[in-house]
């Protein structure tokens, strides 16, 4: 018969479709049904027979068999001169069941139904595909590059879904090729139209948390537990821990012998500078961990105002501070406080030194401000100052530092 093997006329459906047998008989039975309906009026008087295991189904249409001359719907009924046709010895009143053949429908109703069958897969597929990425936001994956763009990137999984990775989402220093194997969390999962868009993020605080889960046994086991997670991508992270077991160190476990641990994570986000603190519900000791390796002096809290006052001798300002200004936002994001620096030291020292930017017809603007982005902006905070060092925090040249150094020494020096 025509219907036979009816799944292997819509092979390329099949094939390329995560779709078991049952549920495309199922969608198969669904199309032909509404098939039915339009060309008959009604689809009651139909046995839709589905054989999963052989692929093949068939269609029988039961009808009354009246008089010749009392015919009304044929649909419903037939006559007792057509259906001894089928069998001699039928009387009227009785019902007659007859195979519809697949042609018998129309080559438009054909065409109608394979158009049908295709939305209907893919209908299936986006809202099974939808559920399942639901599920794992928040969830590392892993997916391979398959075409770069200049504002995106589209990842490949083994089953072949396209995962989406924007340029937002991507670590500044990352650079991909196609083949390469990318991780990251699933964000989110957006439909466009009728079909979902899968987003991958690279620099969600999440994704930092969760890479500790995977590489941190002790995390992964619940004995350590991440409270927070503050990042600047590819530039610097704070991750504060704690355990419920006193004998265990969470930031030696997180962090392993001489960074052993935490390396894979390290290197993971683009050599991003991650700093792990003990968590503590004293918030002045928390603040003080927190803006690490600075070295605070004391601190003065306004809980109403959510900020407090950290006291440095000048020697740590710029530690507190950071490249860039990095130490101390990310501080004041992981403790949830808006922190002024005071400056502590000698007073008369304080009076005579003089601001950075009275030099500006001597040092050029820009050099200023690279100075001010590691907290020195007076003369003097930078006369403190050990050459290499600053050459290693700035993103100056040493011959510029020991020239700014001899304006400098020539003010306090005429």
């Amino acid at each position: 018969m025509e219907n036979l093997a009816l799944i292997d006329s819509f092979s390329e459906f099949k094939d390329d479709k995560l779709i078991d047998r049952v549920t495309l008989m199922a969608i198969l039975e669904d199309v032909f049904r509404n098939a039915l309906k339009k060309k008959f009026g009604s689809d009651d008087n139909f046995d839709i027979i589905i054989n999963p295991d052989k692929g093949d189904m068939e269609i029988w249409q039961r009808r009354v068999i009246v008089a010749d001359d009392d015919l009304d719907l044929d649909h419903l009924e037939i006559t007792l001169t057509e259906a001894r046709k089928i069998e001699p010895d039928f009387e009227i009143g009785e019902e007659v069941s007859e195979e519809v053949k697949l042609i018998d429908l129309g080559r438009r109703a054909i065409l109608a139904l394979r158009q049908n069958l295709i939305s209907k897969i893919h209908e299936h597929d986006n809202t099974n595909l939808y559920k399942q990425f639901k599920d794992l936001i928040g969830e590392i994956y892993t997916a391979e590059v398959h075409h770069v763009r200049p504002r995106v990137v589209i990842l490949v999984d083994d089953e072949g879904n396209e995962i989406v990775l924007p340029k937002e989402k991507q670590i500044p220093s990352d650079f991909f090729r196609k083949g390469d194997n990318v991780r990251g969390i699933i964000e989110n999962v957006e439909l466009k139209g009728n079909k979902p868009q899968i987003i991958m993020s690279r620099t969600s605080e999440k994704f930092l948390e969760k890479l500790f889960e995977q590489e941190i046994p002790e995390v992964f086991d619940g004995l350590i537990m991440v409270k927070n997670v503050v990042r600047i991508p590819g530039e610097k992270a704070k991750v504060a821990v704690d355990s419920y077991d006193d004998r265990i160190d969470p930031v030696g476990a997180c962090v392993g012998m001489k960074g052993s641990r935490i390396h894979g994570i390290v290197r993971e986000l683009g050599n991003e500078n991650i700093d792990v603190i003990n968590y503590t519900t004293n918030i002045q000791l928390y603040i003080t961990r927190a803006l690490s390796p600075a070295k605070v002096s004391s601190i003065k809290i306004n809980e109403e105002t959510k900020r407090a006052e950290v006291f440095l001798k000048l020697e740590e300002v710029s530690k507190a501070i950071g490249r860039g200004g990095h130490n101390i936002k990310l501080a004041g994001q992981l403790t949830g406080y808006e922190l002024d620096v005071i400056r502590e030291g000698n007073i008369a020292e304080e009076e005579d030194d003089v601001e950075l930017t009275e030099f500006s017809d001597e040092i050029e603007a820009w050099v200023i401000e690279e100075f001010a982005k590691i907290g020195l902006d007076t003369a003097r905070s930078i006369l403190k100052q050990d050459v290499n060092d600053l050459v290693r925090r700035t993103d100056l040249e040493e011959e510029t530092i020991l020239d700014v150094m001899r304006i400098l020494n020539e003010e306090f020096n005429a």
